[in-house]
């Protein structure tokens, strides 16, 4: 089963964006969508990542985020749940 869900980043440590970039890129098969608007002004990066995982691996994913240095994230989920594909 697979559930559609939105992890939003704060980015906050320019000095963490390469390991973010890293665990999104492993993660690159679930996500549907990417958005990235830089607040020059207030010197942070807002990220939307939408994706279509299963519950756990979207837990994961925004865990792994949330320990990075500098950036906060939290997940919204949908109630859109379907089966995997090939199974």
């Amino acid at each position: 089963m697979t559930r559609v869900a939105i992890i939003a980043i704060i980015v906050e440590q320019e000095s963490a964006v390469s390991e973010l970039n890293e665990i999104l890129h492993e993660a690159s098969k679930y996500i549907i969508g990417r958005m990235g608007i830089p607040y020059r002004e207030k010197g942070i990066n807002i990220i939307s990542v939408a994706l279509d995982a299963p519950q756990d691996v979207i837990s994961a994913i925004s865990g792994k985020i949330g320990c990075l240095p500098g950036i906060s994230t939290k997940t919204a989920y949908s109630n859109v749940i379907t089966e995997e594909v090939g199974q």
